[in-house]
Formats: C-alpha cells, sequence, structure tokens
C-alpha cells in the first residue's frame, strides 16, 4: 500500500486479456483494483474484432468445408453455398457468452468497470471521458492497437477493409486482395481461399512469416499456393484505388491488381494517443507502443503496459500472462515473467501452425549440436481417419544431452498439439526419451510426438 491515500490501489486501462490478467491476479493478491474501458462492453479487440470472431469463422468455415467434401453428402447430392451472413451467424453468440463470462470475473472479485475513455491528468489521476476523476497508486495500460491506416489509402470506400472491418463483409465477394502477409494477412487468406475466393496475398518480405522455422514456412507456402493463393513477394503499394466494381491495387513494381475488395493487413498501432501519456511523460515509438522492463514497467516505475500496446508478441495468450506477472511484480510475489520467453506461437491458417522455442536457423547460427525428429501426419492413424493427413511435427533437440530445444507443428491441430512439446521442453529432468518412454492414446494426433523423437533418436551415433 502507499503512504498516500487512494481511490484504488491499481487502476487497469483497457479489459483485453492483459488488462482482465492484471486485474484478477491483484485483486486476489488483496488490492483495491478498478478498470477502465471505453468500448460498451468488455473483453477489448480479442473479444470483439479478433482473436474470438475470427477464429469462430475460421472454425465454422472449416466445418463447412469438412462436410460439403464428405464423400457420403456429395453421394447424397448435398450441395450449399453459404453467405457471409450465415458463416458468421454463430459469432455473435460466442462473443456474447465471452463478455457474459468475463463480466462475471470483474462482478465477483468486486471490481469496479468505469465505461469510457480514460486519460491520464497527472501521475495518479485520470479522467473517464473528461469528466470523472479517478486516482490510483499504480496503473496497468492494456489498451491494445488497433490497424495502421496510411492516410492516403481511403477506409471509408466500401470495397477497402481492414481486419478490424472484415468481418463486416455483407456479401461474399468473388476475389480479395489481402495486402500484407503477416499472421493477419495469412490466416485471412487461408480462410477465404475456403470458402471459394480468388486471392492475392501481397508480402512487402521476401517470404511469408519469417521468424517460423524454414521448413515450416516453405510448407506453408506450398499449401497456400495449392489451394490456389496467389502469393507475390518483395512488392510495396503505391496507390489504391477504389471503384464502383472493385479495388485496383497499384504496385511500385509496375503491377495491377484488381479483385472486388480489398483487406489492408500491413501492420497495427498502439491505442496509447489520446491517454494523455504527455501528462506523465511518457513516450512511445513510433509504431504507437510504451517500452518496458522485464517487469513490464514503462519509464515511471509505477504505470505498468501489457499486451500488444507494448508490441511482440502481440498474443492474447501472452497478454493475460504478462497482465498476471505485472500484477504479481507490484504484490512483491514473483520477481520473474512466467516463462515469457518460451510463448508458443498460435497462426490459425489452413493447416494450422504452432511452434515453440528455437528454430533451425537459431541453433545453426549459435553453433548449438542439435538433431532433428519428424513426424509427418500422413503416416499417422488418427490423421488418416480425420481425413487430415497434411502437416508434420518436427522436434529439434541437443545432440548430448537430448534436451528439446524446439517445437515445430504444421498440420491440424497443431496449436493444441505444442502443449505437450513445451511441458517436456521447460521441464528441468525430462529430455527427448520422455516420448519414446511414455505410452501415448491411440490412434491420436499426440502419438507423433512418439514417431518425432525415435525417428530423431535414431539418427544419433
Amino acid at each position: 500500500m502507499s503512504e498516500h491515500q487512494y481511490d484504488f490501489d491499481l487502476f487497469v486501462i483497457g479489459t483485453g486479456p492483459g488488462g482482465e490478467g492484471a486485474a484478477m491476479q491483484a485483486r486476489k493478491g488483496g488490492l483495491s483494483v478498478g478498470v477502465a474501458e471505453k468500448y460498451r462492453q468488455i473483453g477489448g479487440g480479442c473479444t470483439h474484432w479478433g482473436t474470438i470472431p475470427s477464429k469462430a469463422l475460421r472454425y465454422t468455415i472449416t466445418n463447412t468445408n469438412n462436410v460439403l467434401k464428405n464423400p457420403m453428402f456429395r453421394e447424397l447430392g448435398i450441395h450449399a453455398n453459404p453467405s457471409m451472413e450465415q458463416l458468421r451467424r454463430g459469432t455473435a453468440t460466442i462473443i456474447s457468452k465471452q463478455v457474459s463470462m468475463r463480466q462475471s470475473f470483474y462482478d465477483r472479485n468486486d471490481v469496479p468497470v468505469h465505461t469510457g475513455h480514460a486519460k491520464f491528468i497527472d501521475d495518479h489521476t485520470i479522467t473517464i471521458d473528461d469528466g470523472e476523476q479517478i486516482t490510483s497508486n499504480r496503473f496497468v495500460i492494456s489498451t491494445g492497437t488497433r490497424p495502421y491506416r496510411p492516410a492516403d489509402v481511403n477506409f471509408d470506400h466500401p470495397r477497402i477493409f481492414d481486419s478490424d472491418t472484415i468481418l463486416m463483409l455483407d456479401r461474399k465477394p468473388t476475389s480479395i486482395t489481402i495486402y500484407g502477409a503477416g499472421v493477419i494477412g495469412t490466416e485471412y487468406a487461408s480462410m477465404f481461399r475456403n470458402i471459394g475466393m480468388k486471392v492475392n496475398l501481397i508480402n512487402t518480405r521476401s517470404s511469408l512469416l519469417d521468424f517460423l522455422d524454414d521448413e515450416i514456412v516453405d510448407a506453408l507456402s506450398y499449401h497456400l499456393r495449392d489451394q490456389g493463393v496467389v502469393i507475390r513477394h518483395d512488392e510495396e503499394y503505391e496507390r489504391i484505388e477504389g471503384l464502383d466494381d472493385g479495388v485496383i491495387l497499384h504496385l511500385q513494381s509496375g503491377k495491377q491488381i484488381k479483385s472486388d475488395v480489398l483487406l489492408w493487413g500491413n501492420g497495427r498501432t498502439g491505442n496509447t494517443n489520446a491517454l494523455g501519456l504527455e501528462n506523465v511523460n511518457l513516450d512511445v515509438n513510433s509504431r504507437g507502443q510504451l517500452e518496458v522492463n522485464g517487469h513490464f514497467q514503462t519509464a515511471r516505475e509505477h504505470i505498468y503496459a501489457v499486451g500488444d500496446v507494448i508490441g511482440y508478441p502481440s498474443l492474447a495468450s501472452a497478454a493475460y500472462t504478462q497482465g498476471r506477472a505485472a500484477a504479481m511484480h507490484m504484490l512483491g510475489e514473483k520477481d520473474d515473467n512466467f516463462r515469457l520467453h518460451d510463448i508458443p506461437t498460435g497462426i490459425y491458417t489452413s493447416p494450422e501452425i504452432s511452434s515453440v522455442g528455437k528454430t533451425e536457423r537459431e541453433l545453426t547460427a549459435a553453433k548449438i549440436p542439435y538433431e532433428v525428429g519428424q513426424s509427418q501426419f500422413k503416416s499417422l492413424a488418427r490423421a488418416q481417419i480425420m481425413g487430415n493427413t497434411v502437416g508434420m511435427l518436427k522436434l529439434l533437440f541437443h545432440r548430448e544431452t537430448l534436451k528439446v530445444l524446439g517445437v515445430h507443428c504444421f498440420g491440424a491441430n497443431a496449436s493444441e498439439i505444442i502443449h505437450i512439446g513445451q511441458a517436456v521442453m521447460d521441464s528441468e529432468d525430462l529430455t527427448l526419451e520422455y516420448f519414446f518412454e511414455t505410452t501415448f492414446n491411440y490412434p491420436t494426433m499426440a502419438e507423433a510426438y512418439r514417431v518425432a523423437a525415435l525417428n530423431g533418436f535414431n539418427r544419433l551415433f
């Protein structure tokens, strides 16, 4: 507790995963906590515009495709072409359930939610919508990000979208151009191709998702192209021309690409521009993001920041853990950052991708003697039963100690499968031997670990 009297020990700005993690952990530790949310409902971009609605739509599309491709349904003459409205019909229900559940966390822990825009007035005071003033000993900024919108792109045009507005498509276009081939761009390219759209994926870099293992990147590129996605690397836009019947993307290379609609998916900006940070002497970087130390403190020690507003890795899962870590540091209960050096990626392309730990490129550069073990999903009985035989599990381990150094998965259920490898990799005692000395259920996708471990172990000499 501070020697001064404030309305709250901690005030959290933003109720996304990072804000929720900080608020609940601090409250459990005995601090008085209040939160502010400028949207009419809690949950942040994760619940309302990003993770939940996009993954719900992906799940619906995947299930619909599986049914329509099933030979039995084809034999019965069942054909369908669902509209965008039909495909996203269940999304509102899921969002409502998420909001209701998360609101109950704040209610039962006596954490008041102040609806409105929070802005700093001084080191320990904020206002809500320039009215109500609230004082607090400490703050957590968890305001997230928004799509970067260049001034020369007309986002008011009915055929030009960003990642926050694309889910509100009122009809299913024949073709789409996606500018930006990061995680968001590749996920939407895969999703829209699966409902029959012609997809142009424009990448400003020389390869897709270059933070991933090279072999996984190669597999993703191959399967996107195999599905019919046209990928163009090393391209920069010159201008975007919105027409009545489509959008023309003019590239600096001289190419012109016309499609029914365009999705701008190139970059995001921190929601910090209206927080009054100048009143607490805090600066942001060129992307509007705050710099923090290992405890998630900004340059002002009593003001913490977590989630997408601090940049990489910009994952909902990481934001929640960062929020908890910040609160634990305030409480003096934990001084490290909850294994935040080993956060698994979850990329919901089709097939999906997940990885944790080091890549081959990183291990080679560090001159660490490693070996590789692989399991191809096409050889797994469960994958054959499910009809999802595209994919692989790849284990990287130290040749001498057998310590697991990296786990990379491409294929069905990758984001679920990865956690077995994560647990073994983070263990002080377990090594590669765990996978072939442990009995896995059969048939399962998790059995890929036994196959990959034996494959790698047999390479040793």
